[in-house]
C-alpha cells in the first residue's frame, strides 16, 4: 500500500466528522440575549409595580404629618408609632367589622344572585333572554352621581339608610350584572351533556346546577367573588352616603377622618392603607388558585 493511498483514507475517515450536521435550536430554547432581554423587561415591570407600595409603607414610617414633602428625613427618625395610633385611637377596628361584614355579604349574595342568573341565561331559553343580559349591562351605564339620589329615595322608604343590608344591596346592583356576564360565558364552556347526564340520574334543574355544574365553575365562581369582594371593600361614595354612624364607617370612609377642613394627616392615612391592605391580600390569597384559573381557562376539563 502506498502512502498516497494511506493519506485518501485518512481523508475519507475524516470526511464524515468535519460534514456532522449543525444543532438545531428548538423553539422552546432561547438565546442568551433573548432570556436576559426578558428578564430585565420582567424585573423593571416588578419594580414598576411594587414601588408604589413600598412607597406607602416608607412614609407610613414617618412620625410627622409632613414627611411626604421631605422623605429623605425618615430614614433617620422611622418609627411604627403610627401604626399604634390607628390601632389604638381611633375606630380602626369597627371600621373593619363594617367592611368585613359589608365585603363578604356582598360577595355571598352576589355570587349567588349572578351564578343563578348566569346559569339560567346559559341552559334555559325562555322568551328575551337574549335581552335580558343586555338590560343587565345597561345598568352598568349609568354613572354614580345619577344613582345616588333615587337608591336614597328607595333606602330611605324601606327603612334601610345607614343599615349594613342596605349598603350591601346596593353593591349588589354594581356587582352582579358584571358577575352574570362572567360566569354565564363560563357556563357556555360546560358541556351541555354534563346537565342531561344529571337529569338522567333523577337530578332536579336545581340539582344539576348544585351538584354537577358548580364544582366545574369553581374557578368562574372564585373571580365573581374577588370583583364582588374589592367591589364592596374600596368603594367610598355610596358608603359616605348611606352610612352615617361613624361606627359603621367602612375602611374607604374612614380614611375620610385623617383629612381635616386645612391639612391632611398622610401618615396615618399610610398607616391605616398598609392595614387595610392586610385582609384584601389575605382574601385574594385564598382564592388565588381558582382565581388564576378561572382567568386563564374555560370550564371543561380534559
Amino acid at each position: 500500500m502506498s502512502t498516497t493511498t494511506v493519506q485518501k483514507s485518512a481523508t475519507a475517515d475524516q470526511a464524515p466528522a468535519s460534514a456532522a450536521p449543525r444543532k438545531v435550536r428548538r423553539r422552546s430554547e432561547r438565546s442568551l440575549v433573548g432570556t436576559l432581554a426578558s428578564h430585565g423587561i420582567l424585573t423593571v415591570a416588578s419594580l414598576i409595580a411594587l414601588f408604589p407600595i413600598a412607597w406607602l409603607v416608607f412614609l407610613s414610617l414617618g412620625p410627622d404629618k409632613d414627611d411626604y414633602l421631605h422623605p429623605g428625613r425618615i430614614w433617620g427618625k422611622m418609627t411604627f408609632d403610627n401604626y399604634s395610633f390607628v390601632l389604638t385611637e381611633t375606630n380602626f377596628f369597627d371600621w373593619l367589622k363594617s367592611s368585613l361584614v359589608v365585603s363578604l355579604g356582598t360577595t355571598f349574595i352576589g355570587v349567588i344572585i349572578a351564578a343563578t342568573t348566569g346559569y339560567a341565561v346559559s341552559r334555559m331559553r325562555f322568551p328575551g333572554y337574549k335581552k335580558f343580559m343586555w338590560v343587565l349591562l345597561v345598568t352598568q351605564m349609568f354613572p354614580i352621581a345619577v344613582l345616588i339620589v333615587p337608591m336614597y329615595q328607595i333606602l330611605s322608604e324601606l327603612q334601610l339608610i345607614d343599615t349594613y343590608l342596605g349598603l350591601i344591596l346596593v353593591y349588589c346592583s354594581t356587582a352582579v350584572p358584571y358577575c352574570a356576564w362572567l360566569l354565564k360565558g363560563y357556563f357556555d364552556t360546560i358541556p351541555f351533556e354534563i346537565d342531561e347526564a344529571g337529569r338522567v340520574d333523577g337530578l332536579s334543574p336545581f340539582g344539576t346546577f348544585l351538584r354537577l355544574i358548580l364544582p366545574l365553575a369553581r374557578p368562574g365562581l372564585a373571580v365573581a367573588a374577588f370583583y364582588s369582594f374589592i367591589t364592596a371593600f374600596g368603594e367610598v361614595a355610596f358608603a359616605t352616603t348611606f352610612l352615617l354612624d361613624d361606627e359603621k364607617y367602612t375602611f374607604a370612609v374612614g380614611l375620610q377622618s385623617f383629612v381635616s377642613e386645612h391639612d391632611a394627616q398622610r401618615n396615618l392615612m399610610a398607616a391605616t392603607a398598609v392595614l387595610i391592605a392586610i385582609p384584601v391580600s389575605a382574601f385574594f390569597y385564598l382564592v388565588q388558585k381558582n382565581l388564576v384559573t378561572g382567568l386563564t381557562s374555560g370550564g371543561t376539563k380534559g
